[in-house]
């Protein structure tokens, strides 16, 4: 289970050939972060999924990079032999949309999404406009589907295994 989102998020390579991430967790000031998104729809909205992720995980919310609000965490291996580590679920207030980080991809959750209302999506990337047009209920429904799949292939599972 591979999410391009990760190597959007690669920059330069190591010295040994392996690449490194850019957007790492941080100590970041989550509750600051929060107070500074300047659209305050954007920032209740994102204030919001950030509570439902907290319960979801049971997990505290944690700054990856300077724009990312991340939940839990798990440890992978690419082929090129790097390790890497990653959040399970996360969410970050963009310019233009909500963006709430579904690392599974969306192609295992065909009913839900069918139910959830008006979004786009990339590979693992679901981009909202505002919560008030979509059932927030099946977003939750997603997240925890999400954290599960997640948790059970990374928590439980052989992390070692190159990823794609």
């Amino acid at each position: 289970m591979r999410s391009a989102i990760v190597s959007k998020h690669m920059k330069a390579r190591r010295a040994d050939g392996c690449k490194t991430v850019k957007t790492t967790e941080n100590d970041g000031d989550v509750a600051a972060f929060l107070a500074s998104i300047p659209n305050k729809g954007r920032a209740e909205d994102t204030g919001a999924v950030a509570d439902m992720m907290q319960r979801i995980t049971g997990c505290p919310p944690r700054m990856w990079g300077d724009s990312i609000i991340g939940f839990d965490g798990y440890d992978y291996q690419r082929r090129d032999g790097s390790a890497h580590r990653w959040f399970v679920t996360g969410v970050s207030p963009r310019k233009a949309n909500l963006t709430i980080y579904i690392m599974p991809g969306f192609k295992r959750y065909p009913d839900i999404m069918s139910r959830l209302g008006p979004y786009k999506n990339s590979i693992s990337c679901l981009y909202l406009s505002r919560l008030s047009k979509i059932d927030v209920a099946v977003l939750e429904e997603l997240i925890t589907a999400s954290v599960s799949d997640m948790r059970a292939a990374y928590h439980e599972g052989d992390t070692t295994t190159p990823l794609p």
